[in-house]
């Protein structure tokens, strides 16, 4: 849980007391490849932080098409967070595509020590205005760049990350083809190779 604690004085600093009291909240919890951590229809009631891994979180039609949204890696917090808040089924479904390591607890139970812990309070706060920010900002990203530019931005959000999981999945999250992947990829390797 030492990456957890981490996180989570990333965001703000949290005191022992506070951190002894969310200890005690989280299991861990292994999710295999291909299972899901929170599931479409369902209303969420727990989260978890990811502790080794890799995470998609995605929508899907009523005619079956798969639209990635997010990708998590390794220290990152996971679940169906509006429905966590607003008490409704989930609709961004999370699936692990590799096996995960994962710190699991009860989000209700969380939020109750906010009266009695400030720092947390400060906690959830800044998460939900970091979550926000990435929220809008991807947002922006589809309507306002082209596939190319979304494409360069995804490289440095998550570097690495093209190498670990299958190129459908980047093209569903840049809004694009496959094909259109690959034709992105191998004008880029050409630049490159021109200047070279």
């Amino acid at each position: 849980m030492h990456k957890l604690k981490l996180f989570l004085q990333g965001l703000s600093p949290v005191n022992d007391e506070a951190w002894a009291d969310v200890e005690n909240l989280f299991a861990k919890r292994i999710l295999k490849k291909g299972e899901y951590f929170c599931d479409e229809g369902k209303v969420a009631r727990e989260f978890a932080f990811l502790e080794l891994g890799i995470v998609r979180g995605f929508y899907r039609s009523r005619q079956g098409g798969e639209y990635n949204k997010h990708f998590f890696m390794e220290s990152s917090i996971i679940g169906g967070y509006t429905s966590l808040i607003t008490g409704r089924p989930n609709m961004v479904i999370q699936e692990a595509l590799t096996n995960c390591e994962i710190w699991v607890a009860n989000y209700g139970d969380f939020v109750k020590l906010y009266n009695k812990h400030p720092d947390l309070e400060r906690v959830g706060r800044l998460f939900a205005e970091h979550y926000f920010v990435e929220k809008e900002t991807k947002e922006f990203e589809i309507v306002l760049y082209d596939a190319e530019i979304r494409y360069d931005i995804f490289k440095r959000k998550y570097p690495g990350l093209e190498q670990l999981v299958p190129q459908y999945h980047i093209a569903s999250y840049l809004g694009i083809s496959p094909t259109q992947l690959s034709r992105i990829r191998k004008k880029q390797v050409g630049v490159v190779s021109l200047h070279m």
